[in-house]
């Protein structure tokens, strides 16, 4: 685990596994202030690198926190792992698996806001169509017309060698994974993008 992690308590880094994987074990260390992360975890039909999972519920309240009113549950699932060359095949594949995990996962509801199922890929080499792929893929499911919320399946291609990442457009998460990057800002960091994404 790197060296921010320290700073966090003991029982909070020792609920964090660790990665015989420095690239990976870095990429933890992220986002583990946000997300309860996993390693070997299998879903899908594969056995991922890392998996990891977020919630966050916006409450307001009135007085007190008893009296509370327009609450929304958000979530995101998180999967990640190593292939030898993604192909645009295999990103529809998960695109379909995404959409089968929604219909598992998702308690649909009026507190229900979003939901976000992300599947990052690390490879030594993205192709060009792989990667006009990802730019250009969106996939949001309404529930009930939006009363119930609603759910994006994102991509993530990572070639960290060749510090190159492609993302769809609300794969925030790629940031964690982006490491030449830095996402500590005071201004703007990780959690401040995930906040805006969930409850812009």
């Amino acid at each position: 685990m790197n060296d921010d992690a320290e700073e966090l308590p003991a029982e909070i880094r020792e609920s964090v596994p660790e990665w015989d994987d420095e690239y990976l074990d870095r990429v933890a260390g992220r986002l583990l202030y946000n997300y309860d992360l996993q390693q070997d975890y299998d879903c899908a039909g594969r056995t991922w690198d890392l998996y990891g999972e977020m919630r966050v519920r916006n409450q307001k309240q009135f007085f007190h926190p008893a009296l509370s009113y327009a609450d929304h549950d958000a979530e995101e699932y998180l999967f990640a792992r190593w292939i030898e060359e993604p192909t645009v095949a295999d990103l529809d594949r998960l695109v379909d698996r995404g959409h089968e995990l929604a219909e598992r996962r998702i308690d649909a509801d009026e507190e229900h806001y979003g939901t976000d199922i992300s599947f990052v890929l690390l490879t030594d080499r993205i192709s060009d169509s792989v990667e006009e792929y990802v730019e250009g893929f969106r996939d949001r499911t309404l529930l009930k017309f939006g009363y119930y919320g609603h759910y994006d399946v994102n991509l993530v291609v990572v070639d960290p060698e060749a510090q190159q990442c492609v993302a769809s457009e609300a794969a925030d998460v790629a940031a964690a994974f982006r490491l030449w990057d830095d996402v500590s800002t005071p201004d703007d960091g990780l959690l401040s993008r995930f906040a805006r994404r969930f409850w812009q």
